[in-house]
């Protein structure tokens, strides 16, 4: 039964993260079409000193509440699951009142002394409420994770979703009259409306739930106890988490500031980013809709394993989270790879193609590094991805300063320092997991089987010829390409019988009778 939980919530969140991705993937066309990349990279300025603000705000605890949840459910612990819950959302609500007035306060002298753009005042204004929004969202998310519950989380995040994409481009396209920057203050709005609807839902989840689960009667531990092992899981995840937000927000700094020493003018740079993070990461990061939601399922799947001493499931279920990540991660990069130039030309930004296809050549390292993130913290090495993470930013930034500001690499430049960051991190990460569970290093189940299947799908891609408008022989091929990948995994033995049983609502019509 543990074994189809986990697969069930990752395939849940795996539904609510891909419906959101199109979604997304619709938002930023109608950006990028109606109201252009500078308002976009305007927006994006703000939004790693936003996440870097959530993270200070949230303390890790949302990621430790699904940890300890886990474990006590699998004790049958019910009433300590409770009690740790609503520690949590006390904290949480408290910290996001505090933070949000604060920054609200300070924020003149704060954009000012950080933003390289003076314009991005009133953007960031409007993005400080979702901070404390998103906070009391984060308990209750931490929860129903513990509980392996990813329903809830996914219908929040649905309607989070449809609401900012709804509100952020009316808003956007309203405003668009009175200025770029209005325009990204429009996105934002989007935003945080979004979150508030997330918020709603997500409570009237609970509600449901809570008449529904009847405490049991044991006795629980103190508060303070509760809180000591809530800070030594959730201290190292907030280090980690802040400094990757904070490294976020350096390259919104960064990256402008050193497009313009290679000789661009400011609004070109603004724009140019803008279109980076716009629709370069944004076609790259598509197939992290499944390493997000495992990484997510990963967590109580594994510390629920680990509590029970039951190491060969640990094993088992990281190996499967591996092996699924790079089979759906590789067509994915392919396909980006070698379609480039329309996918980059449907959100107008045929010039940042070049961009997407070196982000592509080392795209499976950053899914593999959420994958083993995930593992790593079910585990309880919460530490390793903070230490990892140091690490490859260390490499990463300095070659991101370098190469960018040389006049003929700029954003070439900052691809190519991305791509060795994931790589030395999700090594790393693997290494870790090696050492601590035993996990084998199954070259075959994770290189062998999809590099044979690539290459049959790069081979239908460059020689089949089909017949039809451009659009409709493009379909084609990625149709074909696809059905060569799946076939070619079928026969390598890639995917299994055992592997589609184990896929929820499709997986029950192929046990035998």
């Amino acid at each position: 039964m543990t074994k189809r939980t986990f697969v069930y919530g990752a395939s849940i969140l795996l539904a609510a993260n891909l419906f959101n991705r199109i979604l997304g993937f619709l938002y930023q066309y109608l950006i990028m079409s109606y109201i252009g990349g500078e308002a976009y990279g305007l927006f994006n300025m703000v939004f790693p000193v936003y996440m870097t603000a959530l993270v200070l705000t949230t303390a890790g605890i949302p990621l430790a509440v699904a940890k300890m949840v886990a474990e006590e459910i699998s004790l049958g612990h019910q009433t300590q699951a409770k009690a740790i819950f609503k520690l949590a959302l006390m904290i949480l609500t408290v910290s996001g009142v505090v933070v949000s007035l604060f920054l609200y306060i300070l924020t003149p002298l704060f954009v000012h002394k950080i933003f390289p753009d003076p314009r991005v005042l009133q953007i960031f204004r409007i993005c400080i409420p979702a901070i404390f929004v998103v906070s009391v969202s984060s308990a209750f998310r931490g929860y129903f994770q513990g509980l392996q519950n990813m329903i809830p989380t996914a219908l929040s995040q649905i309607f989070e979703q449809v609401t900012r994409v709804a509100v952020g481009f009316t808003a956007a396209f309203t405003f668009a009259s009175r200025g770029v920057e209005w325009s990204a203050a429009g996105l934002a709005f989007g935003m945080l409306i979004g979150e508030i609807i997330g918020l709603i839902v997500i409570t009237i989840q609970y509600q449901r739930n809570k008449k529904n689960s009847p405490s049991s009667g044991e006795s629980i531990l103190s508060y303070r106890l509760i809180m000591q092992k809530m800070w030594r899981l959730s201290s190292p995840v907030t280090i980690g988490r802040l400094m990757s937000s904070g490294l976020s927000a350096l390259d919104a700094m960064i990256i402008p500031a050193r497009l313009q020493i290679a000789g661009y003018t400011a609004r070109e740079a603004t724009t140019l980013f803008g279109q980076l993070g716009g629709s370069a990461f944004t076609l790259l990061t598509f197939p992290t809709v499944f390493t997000f939601a495992l990484a997510t399922s990963l967590v109580p799947s594994i510390s629920e394993a680990a509590a029970r001493k039951q190491y060969q499931i640990v094993r088992a279920r990281s190996s499967e989270a591996i092996r699924l990540t790079i089979l759906l991660g590789l067509p994915c990069l392919i396909v980006l790879f070698l379609f480039a130039d329309p996918l980059t030309s449907f959100f107008k930004s045929p010039g940042i193609a070049p961009i997407l296809r070196i982000l592509a050549l080392g795209g499976i390292f950053t899914y593999l590094q959420q994958t083993t993130t995930g593992i790593l913290q079910g585990l309880g090495k919460v530490h390793l991805p903070v230490l990892v993470s140091l690490i490859g930013a260390g490499v990463r930034v300095p070659l991101l300063f370098m190469l960018t500001g040389l006049p003929h690499w700029g954003l070439l430049g900052s691809a190519w320092a991305y791509i060795l960051g994931w790589i030395i991190m999700a090594t790393l990460n693997l290494m870790f997991i090696i050492r601590y569970s035993g996990m084998a290093l199954d070259l075959q189940h994770f290189v062998l089987q999809p590099l044979s299947a690539g290459l049959g799908m790069i081979l239908v891609f460059r020689f089949l010829s089909p017949l039809g408008w451009e659009f409709t022989a493009t379909l084609q091929k990625l149709s074909a390409g696809l059905i060569i990948y799946a076939l070619i995994l079928a026969v390598n033995g890639g995917i299994t019988l055992s592997d589609l049983r184990r896929v929820p609502w499709f997986g029950k019509y192929l046990y035998r009778k």
